[in-house]
């Protein structure tokens, strides 16, 4: 009686050991591999004025956890916009942004189009009085006066030219990939990372007005505001 006892308490305690057992594993993390989950990179639609500088030099910045694309589309302040506005109906993006110049445009076209822009959720990025001023300052510490863009491209020029680097005006003033390489590296009289000091010198030449008519605003750049969201997803 007692050998009976004694095989049905260790079958019974047999079974609570498996059950136990059973229960850690349910408990115990899976060592299987999850099926991996594709992310989407937020997308950044870059809408230009011109057709070849700013596409060309916003295409060169290499994003890792975004996808930019930039535009040129050969309209100018509030047809811009409207583009803008056209292209982000017909495809969703996480951000549209408008980049466009002063030149000669009527002042109060030119600060209706950024007002318009703004309104309608988009991200502005401007030049008075064109985008090779944002070129410019990173190799001229210039202070925000008066700088006909007619002088632009020929400051550039002598600003490469110890590089042995040309910005083609008749190559329709596209960006290569040497311009670029030399926008982003270090500059010889500062020490300093061109990129970063571009941006201080814009702000700080942005901070000398009171944004109330940016079409008086000579000489300024937002630019640095769409280069300080970029390089989030490099």
């Amino acid at each position: 009686m007692k050998m009976k006892n004694k095989r049905a308490a260790q079958i019974a305690a047999k079974r609570k050991h498996k059950a136990s057992l059973k229960a850690k594993r349910r408990r115990a993390p899976s060592l299987e591999r999850n099926r991996p989950v594709k992310i989407e990179k937020p997308t950044i639609l870059i809408v230009c004025e011109g057709e070849n500088t700013e596409p060309s030099y916003f295409r060169q910045f290499k994003l890792s956890s975004a996808t930019v694309k930039p535009i040129g589309e050969g309209y100018n302040t509030t047809s811009l916009v409207r583009r803008a506005n056209q292209l982000s109906e017909e495809k969703k993006y996480d951000q549209v942004w408008c980049v466009f110049d002063k030149d000669d445009f009527d002042p109060v076209d030119f600060n209706n189009a950024i007002t318009t822009a703004e309104t309608s959720g988009f991200n502005v990025a401007y030049s008075n009085q064109a985008f090779e001023y944002w070129i410019i300052l990173h190799f001229e510490d210039h202070q925000g006066g008066g700088l006909h863009r007619d002088a632009y491209y020929d400051k550039i020029t002598d600003y490469l030219k110890p590089f042995a680097i040309k910005y083609n005006k008749k190559a329709c003033k596209t960006i290569s990939e040497d311009v670029f390489d030399l926008l982003t590296g270090i500059d010889d009289k500062t020490g300093k990372d061109r990129t970063q000091l571009v941006i201080e010198r814009a702000k700080r030449n942005y901070d000398l007005f009171d944004h109330s008519g940016p079409a008086t605003e000579e000489s300024s750049t937002t630019v640095f505001r769409i280069v300080e969201e970029l390089l989030k997803y490099v």
